[in-house]
């Protein structure tokens, strides 16, 4: 691969040459899109604190109203890179509703999304499990006392209306996980049914972000799975309450990337170095601890609460930021790890990530037919850019600004330790594609000999 070729050569100067100078950059004026939401937080910061500057770097960073916009105008050139799904760039290489190949080297955070229901969805909740109705009741709250009423609106002919982001997005895998976990089927797609909903108990939907307390507000959707701060603005309005969040849905789990097309990073390997440093430099600041606290985050709030960029309430957005989440008025929560940007060696692009995504594209029958283990490997490796990251880590280390205690190690193979951490302790082992897909009651199977070739 070409960019993998180029990576090594320039690695090579790195080693051989200590200093701290400019890469030699293909392009130095670069336009990246974004949608508003907190976890845009890397490339706004790495634009606001000169990051992107001191790699050589003018950039512009421009709001798209939507994901499929986005993906289109990196696709077209219009933009050189942006804020993506992490489902996006995998999605789109393997031909999932746009056929363009899209890469990452880097990954912007961790965590940082939540499922909301509506008042009245809530009171009903509470009424099928009394343990739920209190000020704080316990958490993870599983969707269990969701059920009944699934059944019984379906008994009535109707199927609930949800609304996830984007159907690769990490939003519609977690809550089809989290319904599912419960033992409601959130729907498969099928060759013929693009929108999901064939044998679903509900009906879930797309959603643009900043639209979705307004979907709830009006009745349009009765629950909801977003990023912030729309989860926290059902909470300010009193129109909602957040019943979970993805990291009791699963521990760490990836959220967003940064994507280029495959072209442009071979045209731009050096650009892609700088980018990539700058925006590991952006995630180290906003992570920074002193005394166990999170040092930079109000700032990073102020800044993100500007118009041209999330452009919500300072208090919305610092919420969930500075190392809390409302439940409810009545239910704050430390949640330090809510959004996670640098620590855990989180902005590494991790192959298991990536087969993560393609086991759920599968599982709800995006992907149509039943694939070997050895492509979802060969799949994630053709997204995923390790050496690009370590490339610019390695400058970063050269420079002084990064410590080789915060990459993994030159000998990593990609592959994190297998965890149970999900809300329902299914096992989940990036090396075994297959045994993962079938370990689960809902979505489809597949025939286990895949699981050797």
């Amino acid at each position: 691969m070409k960019i993998r070729n180029t990576i090594l050569i320039t690695a090579f100067a790195v080693g051989s040459s200590l200093h701290a100078e400019q890469l030699d950059v293909e392009k130095d004026e670069l336009k990246f899109g974004f949608i508003k939401l907190t976890d845009c937080a890397p490339i706004v910061i790495a634009k606001e604190k000169g990051f992107f500057e001191e790699e050589g770097l003018q950039v512009e960073v421009i709001a798209q109203p939507n994901w499929k916009q986005l993906l289109d105008n990196v696709i077209t050139g219009e933009l050189d890179g942006a804020h993506m799904l992490s489902g996006q760039p995998i999605a789109a290489t393997i031909g999932f509703g746009t056929k363009a190949h899209i890469v990452t080297p880097y990954t912007l955070d961790l965590n940082g999304n939540g499922i909301t229901v509506s008042n009245a969805i809530w009171e009903q909740m509470q009424e099928n499990d009394e343990s739920l109705d209190t000020p704080t009741p316990k958490h993870p709250i599983t969707a269990d006392s969701l059920k009944p009423i699934v059944e019984e609106a379906k008994e009535d002919g109707k199927k609930l209306p949800m609304g996830m982001v984007f159907p690769v997005s990490t939003h519609n895998y977690e809550i089809r996980y989290w319904l599912a976990a419960a033992g409601i089927n959130p729907g498969m797609y099928t060759s013929t049914d693009l929108k999901g909903f064939t044998d679903g108990d509900i009906e879930l939907s797309t959603t643009p972000p900043p639209q979705m307390p307004a979907t709830l507000e009006s009745g349009k959707n009765v629950a909801y799975c977003v990023g912030e701060p729309w989860n926290q603005q059902a909470v300010a309005k009193g129109i909602g309450v957040p019943v979970t969040t993805n990291y009791d849905i699963w521990k760490n789990n990836p959220e967003k990337v940064f994507g280029v097309t495959k072209a442009w990073a071979d045209e731009n390997p050096n650009t892609l170095i700088a980018v990539t440093k700058a925006l590991i430099k952006a995630g180290k600041w906003l992570d920074a601890q002193e005394d166990g606290k999170l040092v930079n985050r109000e700032e990073a709030c102020r800044i993100l609460s500007q118009p041209n960029y999330v452009g919500a309430d300072f208090d919305v957005i610092k919420n969930s930021m500075t190392g809390y989440f409302y439940f409810q008025k009545t239910d704050k929560r430390e949640m330090p790890d809510f959004n996670v940007f640098f620590k855990y060696k989180a902005s590494y692009p991790y192959f298991s990530d990536g087969v993560w995504f393609l086991t759920q594209m599968r599982r709800w029958g995006q992907i149509t037919e039943a694939k070997p283990a050895s492509w979802y490997h060969d799949t994630a490796k053709s997204v995923y850019l390790p050496e690009v990251y370590m490339a610019a880590a390695k400058h970063l280390i050269e420079e002084g600004s990064l410590s080789a205690d915060e990459i993994p190690s030159d000998d990593f193979d990609g592959y994190k330790e297998p965890t149970d951490e999900f809300i329902d302790g299914i096992l989940y082992d990036g090396k075994k594609p297959i045994e993962y897909l079938n370990s689960h009651k809902i979505g489809n199977k597949d025939d286990p000999s895949l699981s050797a070739s």
